[in-house]
């Protein structure tokens, strides 16, 4: 009885009256975030019911810290903690806004190796966006006009109030979820569902929970944990193509990641002119193999995730990047596995050496040589905001590759075809598109300058001698455009963006040339991760004997099915978006039963990768032949130009 009469006494005090005020300003603004920048996928009351209380919990816990600190300057602490819970909104807000996704703690380890992203981050923001402060702004407000007077005393007396609260109303939050969406905490690959259900700041506790989790896996994992990964990927390997295995073998080798480049630009004509002519003429002469249903599979690494899945056949993590969290690991990369039959492997990349941390993970990878941008012409005329614009790269790494002893192994990374795809004057003079977005409009300019860079290189390769003695394998290595940009890409495309024409978006650009070898379309549905068996394959390495997710997609033994990070996936039978069952061929929805055993196989690869790479698995796994990498024989110096 006493308790509640201190309650009821609380309620009716001034502080705690501004407390509440704070709490329902952030929660309203919360739930109005959720609703105009997010796309959460709501299918249900219940969902809506949850999008719509979710702030509260999190809004009473950290607020309600503020009852804890010292009497005098409780107000200022409400108002400081009311702030940064603002700031880590907007935060995430400018980040969907490009990734249509959410900022994880090991996101924010990469800020710190990934510079030159200003500009594309004040490309996402408007004058609108003093919105989110709006509630922050009202609380300064309340307190300089003395609308409400707090008084300097003691809060403590009261602070169990909020945090309680706070408690069971998340409890009851997330049996609401779980109702709706069983084992959400343990079986959801998607961060979408974690927000739509339990909340933004809820997302980023069981965020910091998952990346110490990963932590300790590594320490007490050992090489009893092998056992069933081993079994499960040698019972689901593809055995190699015998018209196709060791058609390349001897040769050199390039990897070239086309930066944000989508497979819907391929043959797509603009006011009668095509995007891509080079890479169209690819397919349409058979000088290269072209796959047309191939899609990428990256999380929040994007171009880094792509790295990853090229040199070793396994899928990304499912929050941050593992060029930055796990560069620590051992590997038994592309790089490594070709050395012993002496290979030489290098990458050329226009931007520093630290960024993606890849100065560190070339190391894990064994790459012999890392040719960065202080091995090029840094001028003014020749950078964009992530590096070396494509033709001057391009140009100046001729005399870098043919230096390398042969036969190589060799990657190069493009950046001019990225997000905000802001063309400089003279760069291009493909017009631009006219579908009343900006970024959608630059889109076509940029993609056709990178098509232009292609054509001179493969050029350059033709006048030097490598081009009859090199394998060239082109990628795209994550999407361009994101669905915040729908109603324009409904326009490009001709017809609505529905999240299952999103999910058949995800296709990029896979060629491949191989010397000798007439080129085809080859439709099979495939991802990233089956490129590097692909490749071996054609060099002539059988990778029976590896730990690889992936397959050879010119195997006959090949099954087609692309699993995405999040949990989704996408065959020529079936697609599954959000938890949702569809016809590839139609698009139609259908039963979530007709997506059931894809669904089991698309997870299990998930957990399967996830374990070897989390717990750092191939540390205990050496294949017949196999020369382990030691990063300490590698350094990669600047170059004094």
């Amino acid at each position: 009885m006493e308790r509640l009469k201190k309650l009821e006494v609380s309620l009716h005090d001034k502080n705690f009256q501004f407390f509440l005020v704070a709490v329902f300003l952030f929660w309203i603004k919360t739930y109005i975030t959720y609703r105009i920048e997010f796309n959460l996928g709501i299918d249900n009351e219940l969902q809506q019911f949850l999008l719509f209380i979710n702030p509260i919990s999190s809004a009473l816990f950290f607020l309600g810290l503020s009852f804890l600190s010292k009497k005098k300057r409780w107000g200022a602490i409400l108002v400081g903690i009311e702030f940064l819970m603002s700031f880590w909104l907007y935060a995430n807000v400018v980040y969907y806004r490009f990734f249509d996704d959410f900022i994880t703690l090991p996101v924010i380890s990469q800020l710190k190796v990934n510079g030159g992203q200003s500009e594309s981050a004040l490309s996402l923001m408007s004058p609108l966006d003093i919105f989110y402060f709006t509630d922050t702004i009202i609380l300064v407000l309340l307190l300089a006009f003395k609308v409400i007077s707090l008084k300097a005393r003691s809060n403590r007396k009261v602070a169990l109030v909020p945090l309680v609260a706070a408690i069971a109303i998340f409890m009851v939050n997330l049996s609401l979820a779980e109702a709706d969406r069983p084992e959400l905490l343990t079986r959801s690959f998607d961060r979408n569902y974690i927000v739509k259900y339990l909340g933004i700041n809820n997302f980023s506790i069981y965020d910091g929970i998952q990346s110490t989790r990963s932590s300790i896996q590594r320490t007490f994992a050992s090489s009893d944990d092998l056992t069933e990964i081993e079994n499960n990927i040698k019972a689901n390997f593809a055995k190699p193509n015998t018209d196709y295995f060791g058609k390349a073998k001897g040769m050199n080798v390039i990897y070239i990641s086309l930066e944000s480049l989508q497979s819907f630009i391929i043959d797509y004509k603009l006011d009668g002119q095509e995007v891509t002519p080079f890479l169209n003429s690819l397919a349409r002469t058979g000088e290269a193999y072209y796959f047309d249903n191939f899609f990428h599979q990256t999380g929040q690494g994007k171009t880094s995730d792509a790295e990853f899945m090229m040199e070793n056949s396994l899928y990304p993590l499912s929050q941050g990047s593992v060029f930055i969290n796990k560069a620590q690991n051992t590997y038994q990369s592309g790089s490594a596995i070709m050395k012993p039959m002496g290979y030489t492997s290098a990458t050329f990349h226009g931007n520093y050496k630290t960024f993606w941390n890849r100065n560190e993970m070339y190391k894990a990878f064994g790459v012999d040589q890392f040719f960065d941008a202080t091995y090029y012409s840094m001028t003014p005329e020749n950078v964009k905001n992530y590096g070396m614009k494509d033709k001057p790269f391009l140009e100046e790494s001729m005399p870098l590759l043919e230096s390398l002893p042969q036969p190589f192994y060799s990657k190069f990374i493009l950046l001019s075809n990225h997000f905000p795809f802001k063309m400089d004057e003279g760069d291009t003079y493909f017009p631009a598109g006219d579908f009343g977005d900006k970024v959608v409009n630059q889109y076509f300019q940029s993609a056709n300058y990178m098509d232009q860079a292609l054509e001179q290189f493969f050029n350059d390769l033709k006048a030097s001698g490598l081009y009859d003695n090199t394998v060239i394998v082109m990628y795209g290595d994550h999407y361009g455009i994101s669905e915040n940009h729908n109603d324009a890409m409904a326009q490009v495309m001709g017809e609505e963006i529905t999240p299952f024409k999103n999910a058949q978006l995800q296709r990029v650009p896979l060629f491949i040339h191989v010397p000798g070898q007439q080129g085809k379309v080859i439709h099979k549905y495939s991802g990233e991760v089956d490129v590097m068996p692909t490749v071996l394959h054609l060099l002539g390495v059988n990778t029976n004997d590896y730990l690889q997710i992936g397959n050879d997609i010119l195997s006959s033994e090949y099954k087609e099915l692309v699993p995405f990070r999040n949990g989704d996936f996408v065959s020529p039978e079936v697609t599954q978006v959000n938890g949702n069952c569809y016809s590839t061929d139609t698009g139609e929805e259908l039963d979530i039963q007709a997506c059931e055993s894809s669904d089991h196989i698309t997870k299990e690869k998930l957990e399967i990768s996830d374990r070897i790479v989390t717990k750092d698995l191939l540390r205990f796994y050496q294949p017949e032949g196999f020369v382990p990498v030691n990063p300490e024989d590698y350094q990669y110096n600047n170059n004094e130009r």
